[in-house]
């Protein structure tokens, strides 16, 4: 399954720049152009900083139990830990 959604992430993004690239000049565009697109259309983005958040807090749940990390499966607690909406990851 993760396999997947790497696949379908990537066919995603392809898609996104290709249709910036189609909405500007013929210019590559700068990859910065990506995320103030998608902010621009009132997206609410997880950065690499907020996935980095997320994968502290799962190998810190996962430390007292002699793993590599607990994984936090429900989409909605991973955006809700990356993006530190609460106190989850003090």
């Amino acid at each position: 399954m993760i396999g997947h959604t790497k696949s379908d992430a990537s066919e995603t993004v392809r898609h996104l720049v290709e249709d910036l690239a189609d909405s500007r000049t013929a210019t590559q565009p700068d990859p910065d152009a990506v995320v103030e697109f998608l902010t621009e259309r009132g997206v609410h983005l997880v950065q690499w900083s907020d996935w980095e958040v997320l994968d502290a807090y799962e190998r810190a749940q996962g430390e007292p139990h002699g793993r590599e990390r607990i994984k936090v499966v429900p989409r909605e607690d991973m955006i809700r830990i990356a993006r530190r909406e609460d106190d989850a990851t003090a």
